[in-house]
């Protein structure tokens, strides 16, 4: 029984279960921990600003101590990862335009040239 009633968000679920499974196996040593501290980073609410605040992310469900156990004994196959997201699916609309997710959030950087910081450093 499948229990998303459109058809296209349940293979939407389908693909994003295999592109995590497939990049769990990416991972080595304590890939379990390296699993949730990505879950914890990419659903976090904002910018994380330390690790400590990273693990208590309710994505991360295990204690801090295997968050910096994972970042010390753990790694990545970057090669197998590259291929993994070279297989992913390219989604289109019902016209063939392809379809591109972007983010313009505005985030503060602080050493961006604002007009009001050019003005003061140019030479007058």
């Amino acid at each position: 029984m499948i229990s998303v009633h459109h058809p296209g968000a349940a293979a939407a679920l389908g693909e994003l279960s295999g592109f995590r499974e497939a990049f769990h196996r990416c991972l080595s040593g304590r890939a379990d921990a390296l699993f949730e501290l990505t879950d914890a980073l990419l659903c976090a609410d904002g910018p994380v600003r330390s690790l400590a605040e990273l693990s208590l992310e309710p994505e991360h469900r295990r204690g801090h101590g295997s968050l910096y156990d994972g970042l010390n004994s753990g790694g990545i196959d970057l090669d197998r990862f590259r291929n993994v997201v070279a297989r992913q699916s390219i989604p289109h609309c019902a016209d063939g335009r392809i379809v591109l997710g972007i983010d313009v959030s505005h985030w503060l950087n602080g050493c961006s040239a604002t007009p009001t910081a050019v003005a003061r450093a140019r030479p007058r």
